[in-house]
C-alpha cells in the first residue's frame, strides 16, 4: 500500500486512519488536560520552550455543569445549558476551509492536494494576518512579545502543528494522538470521526460556523 494512501490503525483508541485525506479533532468530552498531548508534541519535533503546536484550554474553569450534564458538555450546548468545566485541546485541525490560508499574503500558507495545511517558512514575512484570521489561535509567533498583530516582519516565522505530516505518510498516528492517555484525540476521515464521536455518545463543542471551517461540505456528517 501506498503511504499516501489512508491506513488503518488501532480503531477505537483515537486513530481510524492517517494519511491523505485524513483530519484531527478533539473529543471534548475525553480530555483531562493531562497535557500529555503538548509532551508528545514537542518532544517529538524538538519544539522550543516558548512554541506549542498544541495547547489545552480550559473553559468555564471551576464551574459546575447543569445538574445530569456532567462529562456531557456537547449534549448541554445542544441544549443550551451551562456545561461546566471543559477541556478543548486546540492545535492546527487543517481545515477544509482554512482562513489563514485566505488571508496569508505571500502563499506561506497553502492547503496541500493531500488535505493538510502546509507552511513555507521561506515565504512567511511574519504579518501576524494568519493570526487574526484563525479563530483556532493555530499560528504561533513566538517572537512577538504577547502575540498580537502588529506590523509586518515583527512577528518572526510563523509555527504551527503540521498534522505530524510525516509520521502520517508512513501509516503512524500524530504524536499527541498516539500519547493521549484518554483517546481525546481522533484522527481519520471526517467520517470516521463522526461516527467514532457518535459511538461515544459525545459531539462537537465548535459552533456550526467553526464546523464548516473545520470541515466544509463534511460539516454535515456531524448533525445529530
Amino acid at each position: 500500500m501506498s503511504t499516501n494512501e489512508p491506513q488503518q490503525n488501532r480503531i477505537g483508541d483515537g486513530t481510524m486512519g492517517v494519511g491523505e485525506g485524513m483530519r484531527l479533532f478533539p473529543d471534548v468530552e475525553a480530555c483531562i488536560d493531562c497535557g500529555a498531548c503538548v509532551v508528545a508534541c514537542k518532544r517529538t519535533w524538538d519544539v522550543e520552550p516558548q512554541r506549542e503546536r498544541i495547547d489545552v484550554v480550559k473553559m468555564l474553569e471551576g464551574r459546575e455543569a447543569e445538574d445530569g450534564y456532567n462529562g456531557h458538555q456537547t449534549r448541554a450546548l445542544e441544549d443550551g445549558v451551562n456545561p461546566g468545566e471543559t477541556n478543548l485541546p486546540m492545535q492546527c485541525y487543517h481545515c477544509a476551509e482554512a482562513p489563514c490560508v485566505s488571508v496569508c499574503p505571500t502563499d506561506a500558507l497553502q492547503k496541500s492536494d493531500d488535505g493538510f495545511v502546509d507552511l513555507e517558512e521561506d515565504l512567511c514575512v511574519g504579518c501576524q494576518y494568519c493570526l487574526s484570521g484563525c479563530p483556532f489561535g493555530a499560528p504561533q509567533f513566538p517572537e512577538s512579545g504577547d502575540g498580537s498583530a502588529d506590523i509586518v516582519g515583527t512577528g518572526g516565522t510563523m509555527d504551527k502543528c503540521t498534522g505530524c505530516k510525516e509520521r502520517q505518510e508512513v501509516g503512524m498516528a500524530p504524536a499527541c494522538v498516539d500519547e493521549c492517555a484518554t483517546n481525546a484525540l481522533l484522527v481519520g476521515s471526517p467520517g470516521d470521526i463522526a461516527d467514532e464521536l457518535d459511538k461515544r455518545d459525545s459531539g462537537s463543542f465548535f459552533n456550526e460556523e467553526s464546523m464548516q471551517i473545520i470541515f466544509g461540505e463534511d460539516a454535515d456528517l456531524f448533525e445529530s
